[in-house]
């Protein structure tokens, strides 16, 4: 049948949200229907709307290049090459402030690009903030071009911001995943893995966010090259997972470890392969209901929090997981909006507002670290 699961089955009583190829309509609904399952149409033609955005994206890179960051469109989804260039501007605009670094190459050898945000020092405590290791999840980097315009905006005159940069860096990658993104923009928009090839399997790509060395291979990734939730053949076989790992062991002092994905609202800790508590899981669930707090603030986003594996499903070799087993304590993941209206496909007008929302939770995790180093 060739379905896409966007929102794969957890427990009874909640809602799998899938996408369905044409052809497999009729027999999928009369399976339904034979077995009683409850179903309801929330995209009638995710074509339509796959047009939609690719008319308004074009639309809006007809203009021509901004000259900064000051006239960059933060309201509509952008290239891997626009993208690129904001990091450039926004580089040459503040030397004093923000550095690019290239952490690694892709599979296909595109550069991994950190912005790296810093009053001066030397390996100070830092923040690290990661959005687009799934490539499909497009509001998620531009939430990340978002944040580095704002950290650039606010670094003197909000309080809260200028405080934890008096103490701590920021990493912010946007793109973790540049090959999976260019090809949900040239080919397939509904891609989420990367694009490396391994022997034995004609299909591509593996789930980067079943890749790292945390309970890999175990319950709740595929070891099936063609599935999404295909683990790769070994932790880390992923050069965009391995420049993250060997920059967090490099670095030695990261505090605060945050990677953002969509849809569904909702935040989590670990952890995701083992249903067994995290030593730091009061602590954690109580920065949580902060943060949650803190989004639902400005515009009344409804989030759930708590851990991977109680709040959705088991899932084992994900990044926080790893990142909280190396020691980074406050380890943090995202799904921004929304909760299946428009899914992967979220209207560019939703970019800006739920970029600011996050925002407001990010920087609750970020006052936590500094105010509570370890």
């Amino acid at each position: 049948l060739q379905l896409d699961f966007w929102l794969a089955p957890r427990s009874p009583g909640y809602p799998v949200d899938v996408r369905v190829p044409f052809p497999s309509l009729q027999p999928l609904k009369a399976h339904l229907e034979a077995n009683g399952v409850f179903y309801s149409i929330m995209i009638e033609d995710v074509q339509a709307l796959v047009d939609h955005e690719q008319t308004e994206m074009l639309r809006s890179s007809r203009r021509q290049l901004p000259l900064s960051t000051n006239t960059f469109d933060y309201a509509t989804y952008h290239s891997l090459d626009e993208i690129y260039t904001f990091m450039d501007l926004l580089v040459a605009e503040n030397p004093n402030l923000v550095r690019k670094l290239e952490i690694g190459r892709s599979t296909e050898n595109r550069p991994l690009y950190v912005l790296k945000f810093s009053k001066g020092g030397t390996n100070r405590p830092a923040i690290w903030i990661d959005t687009g290791i799934h490539s499909r999840e497009w509001v998620t980097h531009a939430s990340g071009v978002w944040f580095a315009k704002k950290i650039v905006l606010d670094h003197e005159n909000d309080k809260g911001l200028a405080s934890i940069l008096d103490k701590m860096d920021i990493f912010l990658e946007i793109v973790v995943n540049p090959d999976g993104f260019v090809f949900t923009q040239t080919k397939n928009r509904m891609w989420r893995k990367t694009r490396s090839r391994h022997p034995g399997s004609t299909c591509v790509g593996v789930d980067p966010n079943r890749n790292w060395d945390a309970g890999f291979g175990g319950p709740g990734a595929s070891k099936n090259p063609c599935s999404e939730t295909y683990h790769g053949p070994y932790a880390n076989s992923e050069p965009e997972v391995k420049a993250i790992v060997d920059f967090v062991k490099n670095h030695g002092n990261i505090k605060a470890f945050v990677s953002i994905h969509s849809y569904s609202q909702l935040l989590f800790y670990p952890y995701g392969y083992t249903s067994t508590p995290v030593p730091d899981q009061k602590e954690l669930d109580q920065i949580s209901k902060k943060a949650v707090a803190a989004l639902s603030s400005l515009y009344g986003t409804k989030y759930k929090y708590g851990s991977i594996i109680t709040t959705i499903y088991q899932a084992s070799g994900g990044t926080i997981d790893w990142t909280y087993n190396q020691g980074i304590k406050y380890s943090f993941t995202f799904e921004l909006r929304d909760t299946g209206r428009y899914g992967f496909l979220l209207p560019a007008k939703e970019i800006v507002p739920t970029a600011q929302e996050t925002w407001l939770a990010l920087k609750v995790i970020m006052q936590h670290a500094r105010d509570h180093p370890y």
